[in-house]
């Protein structure tokens, strides 16, 4: 079964159940392009695989160029990678806790020299995901991966049955790597597009979002609602996720002014990453879409 290959600080395995509640009923007939903007972890993209084999266009983007060229490496170079992977695993599983933690260290500086081939920089790429602190993407204005070593005792360094099957799944879908509004034109017919943009903060702390050096903002949320009225006016359909303010602040109504003319829904999610644990646990969370 297709499922992410990598472990992604806000993926949306476990939102859903919600999300599966929302999808559009002619995803089923009439749409056949379904396009993905900023893929991420691709939790929802592999259920979409997985569940409709009539959707034959599939796009899916992310800005951040790290996890898109490894996209491209699962579809099209997969055994290579496995290959790298299993040495990766093979040699991190020979040391002990502190030279596990000296090997991320040194495998984090080989991937932030970013001067290996596609193949090597994807399974570095991998390899720090399976063995960072919670599987963090973050960046520093340098774009140096900074997330620290995550004491792990068994990860899954070398998946390699969900590389394979994702890659299988990978094959006719159309990878980019550049801003969401560039997916536009790669859309064929009646199209369903799901949006799950970096969250806008719910708070000062809460900045697990500095996913690239470029930042997502509320200039940036603004033009993403934009984007969203025209393609309402074309009449495709879309779906979207982000947090909602009021979890923190009930007068802070961003997202219900942004998007007023649509319907927008609050849904019981799970934070896990937070420094203070108290501030972990079930919050609430924005789906918004364009149709009934």
């Amino acid at each position: 079964m297709s499922k992410p290959f990598l472990k992604w600080a806000g993926g949306k395995t476990q939102m859903l159940t919600h999300i599966r509640e929302y999808i559009p009923t002619e995803l089923n007939s009439d749409i056949n392009t379904y396009v993905e903007p900023f893929v991420g972890g691709g939790a929802v993209l592999f259920w979409i695989l997985r569940n409709f084999s009539n959707v034959k266009n599939v796009i899916i983007n992310d800005i951040n160029t790290d996890l898109t060229t490894t996209y491209i490496i699962i579809r099209d170079n997969t055994n290579e990678l496995i290959s790298q992977l299993k040495i990766l695993q093979k040699k991190y599983f020979t040391f002990s806790l502190d030279e596990r933690k000296n090997y991320y260290l040194e495998i984090r500086q080989k991937f932030n020299e970013r001067n290996n081939n596609p193949v090597i920089q994807s399974a570095y790429f991998i390899f720090l995901n399976k063995t960072c602190y919670n599987g963090l993407y973050r960046v520093n204005k340098k774009n140096e991966f900074n997330v620290p070593f995550g004491k792990y005792k068994n990860p899954k360094i070398c998946d390699e049955k969900t590389l394979l099957t994702n890659s299988q799944n990978l094959k006719n879908v159309i990878i980019l790597n550049d801003d969401f509004e560039k997916t536009f034109n790669y859309i064929e017919g009646k199209s369903f597009f799901y949006f799950d943009p970096p969250y806008r903060p719910l708070n000062q702390t809460s900045s697990f979002n500095t996913y690239t050096t470029d930042g997502f903002d509320d200039m940036s949320q603004t033009r993403l609602s934009g984007f969203c009225d025209n393609l309402h006016d074309e009449n495709h359909l879309w779906l979207l996720s982000n947090s909602d303010p009021k979890n923190y602040n009930p007068d802070d109504n961003f997202f219900d002014e942004l998007y007023s003319k649509y319907s927008i829904v609050r849904v019981n999610a799970k934070r896990s990453i937070n420094s203070d644990g108290s501030k972990r646990g079930n919050i609430k969370e924005l789906l918004i879409r364009n149709y009934s």
